[in-house]
């Protein structure tokens, strides 16, 4: 096939073609994808699941993307929906662990480089899921407000009131530690 020429939805990329781009996608997306996947799942272990799945799926399906927005927000939509799964999971919501004090742990502890942002990672993944949604949306992968709504499906004064309870929600875990000047 030629260089620029549509593919039909019968024909499939070749394997080489497919590697090469898939590889392309996850070099620019990982550390987005993998922020998003850490912040809903809110453990290591899973957020490194939704990431291997939402880029095996981009590679299977190779869909269509009229611009490289369209590739981010796929890619996001995909990274929600697949940590909302692991969330969501059977085995998750019905598992109890043999030893009581591992209930209260948190689970897959890892630290970051400095006090403040284990702090704030602490608050964020505290929040719940829509709040971590738009900050994280907003803060970390700089999208506008109008975009995080066609993301989300959601209208753009939902996205910022959203916003604006998820900033009160984190500045009222953030008093009286590290940020208090």
């Amino acid at each position: 096939m030629e260089a620029g020429a549509a593919r039909t939805p019968l024909e499939e990329p070749t394997d080489e073609a497919a590697a090469t781009d898939t590889h392309a996608v996850v070099v620019r997306y990982e550390s987005m994808v993998y922020g998003i996947a850490l912040t809903h799942t809110r453990c290591r272990g899973d957020a490194d699941d939704v990431f291997q799945d939402v880029f095996l799926t981009y590679h299977r399906r190779q869909p269509e993307c009229a611009s490289e927005e369209h590739r981010k927000a796929w890619l996001i939509t995909t990274t929600l929906n697949c940590a909302r799964r692991v969330a969501g999971s059977s085995w998750r919501t019905r598992v109890v662990p043999l030893n009581p004090h591992e209930a209260e742990a948190p689970p897959d502890q890892f630290q970051f480089a400095t006090d403040e942002q284990n702090v704030l990672f602490r608050a964020l993944r505290a929040l719940p899921e829509n709040s971590r949604t738009v900050l994280h949306l907003f803060y970390f992968e700089d999208l506008p407000v109008n975009r995080i709504a066609e993301v989300l499906g959601l209208e753009t004064g939902a996205v910022k009131m959203r916003l604006s309870r998820a900033r009160a929600q984190m500045r009222d875990r953030l008093q009286g530690g590290l940020f208090d000047e």
